[in-house]
């Protein structure tokens, strides 16, 4: 969400603030890689449909796109796609029918394109096979989760309010103060309206939801009834009784397969708090935790990391953003997760925006026109194409370089960041049994410069030498360096 994130990037670090902080080399580094250590398998990248979905869901462009990492043509150019491989669906909280005199207040401020409809319009029948649902609204951000999951993506449900009629005030973008807006009465049937929908999209769209998360960053308390998009304040002890209903609701659909994840809070620090409150019940249901990067630069990732780590459960960056349209403030945080936190995946919130700095794919606000392509689709390229699901996570020491191992192919994918002046980054690679290179020693990279030409250009001109490489990188530049006959 687009609304408040830099009130987090300003907050002070905690006491590792200093550490995760200077995750940017500024002069010549040597950068030690360490095949010892191992912090999982990649199971992906990805992004959360809603908004930009609800307005090009249809297009089997941007499917592509996001999606695959085929050569797409885009405006008049080629573009490398991304290859993402998780779709995170919103389910919605609006309608506009009237049930016994009450219908939506809605928030003066919302655009229509980021009001999503969810689906159970009539308290007064449960069953979804009745009128009091309609399963046909939604059609385009449903078409997306379609075409990606038919492209091989990982799903997830999620929900940013429960549906209008659940809130206190019928406004699904929040109370009037920021305080608690979900009934108490409509804890069951938030879950329900989740579940539902899950056994419906398994049933008839042909997607099997992996999670389903019932939150949405919700011990926020910005979530007001004059906001610009769907929110809901949700705090902790309504959490653990919405979680166990989710659970048994799941299962009275018969997804007993279908795995919880929790809570998609906003913060590193704010998300270990919410889990720590957690009691052992309520953690036994939650099998992914889920967290959004919006802390920047600052925050505990390590000791989120340990907590999360210690409890067996998968961690996903479920949801970040950056408005930057040059893409190294979502690099560099992104390495800095890579460093502390070792997700096994990690999110984008909105591929495509009205506002070039949060976007990768710029549209219109106004006519919901898709338009220029910003640096930072080409940033994120270098992640997405390159470190692949399967790989192993590896450590690389410092805050500015994330490393993906894949044994099968002897490949070893480093992706690293230069916010300064240019300088050489030297990558050690002798702690590898082997690391020859290609053919030759060759070590193909590819380079974006945000501020200069290179837009993920494809170069083949640096080899090992002594399990040494030393690339140069421009001033304010990505760079993916890829080398084979890799073994550990």
């Amino acid at each position: 969400m687009v609304t408040r994130r830099t009130l987090l990037a300003a907050a002070g670090a905690g006491a590792a603030g200093g550490a995760l902080a200077s995750g940017t080399a500024h002069a010549d580094a040597t950068i030690a890689i360490n095949p010892a250590s191992d912090y999982g398998v990649w199971e992906g990248w990805g992004t959360s449909l809603a908004w930009w979905a609800n307005v090009f869901g249809d297009r089997d462009d941007f499917a592509d796109i996001f999606f695959t990492t085929r050569t797409v043509a885009y405006n008049g150019t080629n573009l490398p796609g991304l290859g993402m491989n998780i779709a995170r669906y919103n389910l919605g909280a609006c309608s506009w029918n009237t049930v016994e005199g009450a219908s939506m207040v809605a928030s003066p401020n919302i655009p229509r394109f980021k009001q999503i409809e969810g689906f159970w319009l009539d308290w007064r029948n449960e069953d979804p096979a009745s009128s009091a649902w309609n399963w046909n609204v939604d059609a385009k951000q449903r078409a997306m989760l379609v075409k990606a999951a038919q492209r091989g993506a990982i799903t997830e449900l999620f929900a940013n309010s429960p549906m209008w009629w659940m809130c206190l005030n019928h406004n699904p973008s929040g109370a009037a103060n920021g305080g608690l807006n979900l009934q108490s009465w409509n804890h069951r049937q938030h879950a329900l309206h989740l579940a539902a929908t899950a056994r419906r999209a398994r049933d008839v769209w042909g997607v099997t939801f992996r999670t389903v998360d019932p939150f949405n960053e919700p011990s926020s308390n910005w979530w007001r009834a004059d906001g610009g998009q769907e929110g809901c304040y949700i705090d902790a002890t309504t959490q653990r009784s919405v979680l166990s209903n989710l659970r048994t609701e799941l299962n009275r659909q018969g997804l007993t397969g279908v795995m919880i994840s929790a809570s998609d809070e906003t913060s590193y620090d704010l998300a270990r708090t919410t889990w720590n409150s957690f009691d052992a019940t309520t953690k036994g249901l939650v099998r992914q935790v889920n967290v959004h990067g919006y802390q920047g630069a600052s925050g505990r990732r390590d000791l989120l990391y340990n907590d999360v780590r210690a409890a067996g459960k998968i961690l996903w960056n479920s949801e970040s953003g950056q408005n930057d349209s040059t893409g190294l403030t979502m690099a560099s945080h992104l390495c800095l997760d890579w460093r502390w936190l070792h997700p096994t995946a990690w999110c984008y919130w909105q591929v495509m925006d009205p506002s070039a700095g949060w976007a990768a794919i710029q549209y219109d606000f106004n006519t919901l026109r898709a338009g220029a392509v910003q640096p930072k689709y080409y940033v994120l390229a270098q992640f997405t194409r390159h470190i692949r699901p399967g790989m192993r996570i590896i450590d690389t020491g410092v805050g500015y370089a994330a490393a993906g191992y894949d044994p099968a192919a002897r490949r070893l994918v480093i992706v690293a960041v230069n916010t300064g002046a240019a300088q050489t980054l030297t990558f050690d690679l002798t702690r590898f049994g082997q690391a020859t290179g290609g053919t030759g020693g060759v070590v193909p990279r590819w380079t974006t410069v945000p501020a200069g030409g290179d837009r993920y250009t494809a170069r083949q001109d640096m080899r090992v030498n002594a399990k040494l490489v030393a690339v140069p990188f421009p001033a304010a530049s990505v760079q993916t360096i890829q080398v084979d006959g890799v073994v550990i």
